[in-house]
């Protein structure tokens, strides 16, 4: 359905691009994160899964590197411009969306520093890549390990005890890395590569880390088993396993020394990134429950005719575009600045992901029995949501690292980058 939008300002060439996106969304995106939905986790990575045809149509539309600068091959969106596509995006499969966005995960990160040897080794062929032969994904999580990998400001961030199972040694020019990443690697799966959070200095507890690209064809690399879940079928994830896997030294782009800020700053424009999901995620629940409440009868009549659906329907509208206007200033905000407003980013996560999962909430409500039944795509909406509140930063850790920054970091100061 045609949305509008609340932003009277929009050029012709964001309108273009909303109208693109969701087109893309609706005849592709969709139809294949249901049909994924369906399959087994093996069978959704298999050669022939749908997943490598939605890769490579959204590589070919230069979906993965629409938020690049020009300079290095990308297709240079404005920041509002990337929220506009990823709503759409989102609207049709968060699963096949994730899996799009992480494939240019670790080289939005590179490219942020600077490190022009890095770029053109490793962002410039992403880039220019067009038939999905290089994607990304980031390990973080690990068996042992999660949420106090996000600790700083926190004592036991630094305890020297705490040790990571994933650790890198610096052997000459060369890191030697051993250990392994939980099954919550997202697009551990399919990924060429991997942005992989470590522990250098164990001395340091989990304040000693670091974080280095990787390719996955390395010796000493293997990978887990397909994770079969609730929800977000369609975005694949398993363990990765490091075993005396050799990397150059230049390669580990983060070391201890800034780890700490490193963390904070990266989390805060992740679930900058995280707000998207939310709002694309919403939107399409929102659009699932209007449609039908003016098709399903009740008492004679459709349900949007009677009294206190109309009230329910509005509400749900209300929160819609609550979660918009959070996540477009957000997502906007943060990349824009240096460093990132990491407690409004946390805030905007964890508003939007908790506003987003009640909108959804209520549109099976409104679906009645229904909407319990595979039969109905809101189903699906609300088992995708169900991991909304936990990845990317369980909320309630990120509304404890949020306080901790209001408490130590204001008046905080930022750089305009545009």
């Amino acid at each position: 359905m045609t949305y509008f939008d609340m932003n009277l300002d929009l050029t012709d060439e964001d309108r273009a691009i909303k109208e693109a996106a969701h087109k893309f969304a609706k005849e592709v995106m969709r139809p294949i994160g249901i049909e994924i939905d369906k399959m087994t986790a093996v069978e959704a990575v298999a050669p022939g899964s749908p997943i490598w045809d939605f890769l490579k149509k959204g590589y070919e539309l230069g979906y993965h590197k629409a938020a690049f600068p020009e300079e290095v091959g990308g297709l240079g969106f404005t920041p509002l411009q990337s929220h506009i596509m990823s709503e759409e995006l989102v609207w049709g499969s968060l699963g096949l969306t994730g899996v799009l966005l992480l494939a240019g995960w670790p080289y939005v990160k590179i490219l942020h520093t600077g490190n022009q040897e890095l770029i053109e080794e490793f962002v410039v062929p992403f880039c220019q890549c067009d038939d999905a032969s290089i994607t990304g994904s980031w390990a973080i999580t690990e068996p042992d390990h999660g949420s106090d990998t996000l600790g700083p400001g926190e004592d036991f961030f630094y305890d020297p005890k705490l040790k990571w199972q994933c650790q890198g040694k610096l052997d000459g020019d060369e890191y030697v890395i051993n250990g392994q990443k939980a099954a919550w690697v997202s697009c551990a799966p399919t990924a060429t590569h991997t942005m992989l959070n470590l522990q250098l200095d164990t001395s340091m507890g989990m304040a000693g880390g670091g974080t280095c690209i990787l390719p996955l064809n390395l010796p000493g690399i293997e990978r887990g088993k397909p994770l079969e879940k609730v929800g977000q079928r369609d975005l694949p994830q398993g363990e990765l396993f490091f075993d005396n896997v050799r990397i150059p030294k230049r390669w580990m782009f983060v070391g201890p020394e800034e780890w700490a800020d490193w963390v904070t700053g990266n989390l805060g424009f992740g679930n900058s990134a995280m707000t998207l999901f939310a709002i694309g995620l919403a939107r399409a629940a929102f659009d699932e429950t209007l449609a039908y409440a003016k098709e399903r009868v009740q008492g004679g009549k459709p349900l949007i005719e009677h009294y206190a659906m109309k009230i329910r329907i509005h509400r749900m509208f209300a929160q819609v575009e609550a979660i918009r206007a959070m996540s477009r200033a957000v997502w906007i905000m943060n990349s824009r600045i240096y460093p990132v407003a990491s407690e409004y980013a946390f805030a905007g996560k964890t508003f939007c992901s908790e506003t987003a999962r009640e909108v959804i909430d209520e549109g099976v409500q409104i679906f009645g029995g229904n909407g319990l039944t595979k039969e109905y795509f809101i189903e699906k909406l609300w088992r995708d949501s169900r991991a909304l509140t936990i990845e990317d930063g369980e909320n309630y850790v990120l509304n404890r690292v949020g306080g901790n920054l209001l408490k130590d970091l204001y008046p905080r100061t930022s750089v305009n980058l545009l």
